[in-house]
């Protein structure tokens, strides 16, 4: 009994002797690179060395490489949004002389505070033809007057084919003039609550908008609700601040609202 047993077992060692071997040739013919090579480096019996450097490169994987984007052009075409240079150029066509000395922007200097670029609509007539030119509208906030001014620019021949005022029209504010609100709060003594606010959570002075992440809401006065201040806040540009820490809490400030046409700040309640 114990024979069949060892003849047995022997059996079952040499088949899976086998199959060992066997699978053992099925890596090597299926691996990449050295796989059957000989120990001379030479790859597979019959191959030339060019061959096998051949191979042996196939299976070398190199490194991922991240491709630039195209460049961008200086011109659109039909409804593409305006390029950087369009951005820059129409900007500069928009403003000109008179327009720069007669106004005033968000920290009092000469020259429109700037609110956005965007490609304007195309006339009524325009609509389907695929040759209308490409226009934009430069949209700019005077604070000498709090006159909302937009400026219509024909790309194709640069010049300005329409001026647009408006009074009591506030778009929601750029970051300058977030910038700038948050340096009149600050300085304020009704930012003394903001002040302490920050120093709590930091242990440092607040002195500098750069160490706040901000976020804004045009604020419009309800006629009879406000007090004197901010009574005008809709001809004025008023706006209310959502400070936060860098990277920290935020900072409820929500009772406060700044007059940038008048630089000061005003409480609610």
């Amino acid at each position: 009994m114990r024979k069949i047993v060892h003849r047995h077992l022997g059996k079952v060692v040499a088949g899976a002797a086998i199959a060992v071997a066997g699978t053992a040739v099925m890596v090597g013919i299926t691996l990449p690179g050295s796989a059957g090579a000989d120990e001379s480096g030479r790859g597979p019996a019959g191959a030339g060395p060019q061959q096998a450097g051949q191979e042996q490169g196939q299976a070398a994987v190199g490194p991922g490489v991240v491709e630039q984007a195209p460049a961008q052009g200086d011109k659109g075409t039909g409804r593409d949004p305006l390029t950087d240079d369009e951005t820059a150029r129409v900007e500069r066509i928009a403003v000109n002389r008179q327009l720069f000395g007669s106004s005033e922007n968000v920290e009092g200097n000469r020259g429109p505070q700037r609110i956005g670029v965007d490609l304007a609509e195309p006339e009524e007539n325009e609509l389907d033809d695929p040759a209308a030119p490409r226009r934009a509208d430069v949209t700019f906030y005077d604070y000498r007057n709090d006159t909302l001014v937009t400026r219509t620019v024909n790309l194709d021949t640069g010049k300005v084919e329409r001026t647009d005022t408006q009074h009591g029209t506030q778009p929601p504010l750029g970051r300058d003039e977030m910038t700038e609100a948050a340096k009149l709060l600050i300085a304020d003594p009704l930012g003394a609550g903001l002040r302490a606010d920050y120093k709590d959570a930091t242990g440092k002075e607040l002195t500098s908008p750069d160490q706040l992440t901000l976020n804004s809401m045009v604020y419009r006065a309800t006629p009879g609700a406000q007090p004197g201040l901010l009574a005008k806040c809709g001809e004025h540009r008023c706006v209310r601040l959502f400070p936060k820490v860098r990277n920290g809490s935020w900072i409820d400030s929500r009772d406060l609202v700044i007059d940038l046409s008048a630089r000061k700040v005003g409480t609610l309640g």
